[in-house]
């Protein structure tokens, strides 16, 4: 028991250590570069080489990157990705509020500097990788999908991460799939954006805002009921399992001050 003890410890003062901040910021900043990158390059490419994508190719390939992200930087920062993510993991108590701002901004720039980069290669406006709710259906409308996909999405990353749920490599695998279903039927109406920075990205670079609260309220509200929806199925917070999914594992060690 003293071992296991011993290592639960070690993992928690890594969480705490000021030290491997800019280690986690700069994976939020890259992770969400690269699913910027998929996700709004997708119709971008559409656009610039018409009847090449298709919008099931372009709502699944967000999916299989964030697969690949979270498996290769989850255990940095924990792969959030997403400010509705940032924010259900600290309601849930699984992640230290103090950094909720720092990875917020950085999913914001990786966002658009994914855009930027987007717009400068393919050379079409970044509008057209952004998320708006469809023509026919309202700003109200959007709003309430990308509340129930936030829902599912959320409720998939917290169940994967909490005490007997955690699933490990598996969890990408959940995550991702649910990113890539959720794109194939219900983006027509809203984009299923289901993330403030994804949508943030291409509509700075592009320069339009048009109905972009649907883009925070939504996913911010559908965080919020999965975080309900947490606690009623599996109490509060996510243990120690959660706390290490939240907040990555770098373990990196510290060498003793008396030692040469």
């Amino acid at each position: 028991m003293s071992a296991v003890t011993s290592e639960l410890d070690r993992k928690l003062e890594d969480f705490d250590d000021p030290h491997q901040e800019w280690r986690r910021l700069s994976s939020e900043l890259m992770g969400t570069f690269f699913l910027v990158l998929v996700a709004a390059g997708g119709p971008m490419m559409g656009e610039a080489f018409p009847d090449q994508i298709s919008r099931a190719t372009a709502v699944t390939a967000p999916g299989l990157m964030v697969l690949a992200i979270i498996l290769f930087m989850g255990k940095v920062s924990g792969a959030h990705l997403n400010p509705a993510v940032t924010v259900a993991f600290t309601l849930r108590g699984d992640f230290p509020r103090r950094r909720v701002p720092g990875y917020i901004i950085v999913q914001l720039v990786g966002a658009s500097l994914a855009a930027l980069f987007l717009h400068a290669v393919i050379n079409v406006s970044s509008t057209y990788g952004s998320t708006y709710p469809a023509a026919s259906y309202s700003a109200g409308d959007a709003f309430l999908m990308e509340a129930v996909l936030t829902l599912g999405l959320v409720s998939v990353i917290l169940g994967t991460a909490s005490g007997a749920q955690s699933i490990g490599v598996f969890g990408a695998l959940g995550v991702g799939a649910y990113i890539a279903l959720a794109g194939l039927w219900g983006s027509p109406i809203s984009g299923a954006s289901m993330n403030p920075a994804r949508t943030f990205g291409p509509d700075i670079a592009g320069g339009d805002f048009t109905s972009y609260w649907v883009y925070v309220a939504g996913p911010l509200a559908g965080a919020v009921l999965a975080v309900g929806a947490a606690y009623v199925l599996r109490g509060s917070g996510g243990g120690a399992t959660g706390s290490g999914a939240a907040q990555g594992a770098i373990f990196t060690e510290v060498k003793d001050s008396n030692q040469a």
